[in-house]
This record gives structure tokens, C-alpha cells and sequence, in this order.
């Protein structure tokens, strides 16, 4: 699996600024079609603690 670093400390799966998910969904965030990074968002999201 690819390397994926991941800023989001509240999440779960961040252990050490990278994401250890088994696996990552990304989606649009509200758009048909995404032209940057700005218009997707990481479905994989848990917060820590659940």
C-alpha cells in the first residue's frame, strides 16, 4: 500500500502524521467533477476514542 501522510490528528488511524487505514475512500465533497483537493474529502475519517 501506497504511503499516505494525513495532518488530521483527531483521526484514528494517524499514527505519526500517516494514515494506517486497511483501506481509504476519497469522494467528491458536494461536486460531479473535482479539479483540485479542496473539492474531495477522506471518507475514512474515525474519530479516535470509537
Amino acid at each position: 500500500m501506497s504511503k499516505i501522510k494525513c495532518t488530521v490528528l483527531e483521526c484514528a488511524y494517524n499514527k505519526n502524521v500517516m494514515c494506517h487505514a486497511p483501506m481509504i475512500q476519497v469522494n467528491h465533497n458536494g461536486v460531479k467533477h473535482s479539479s483540485g483537493s479542496r473539492e474531495t474529502q477522506c471518507e475514512t475519517f474515525k474519530p479516535k476514542g470509537l
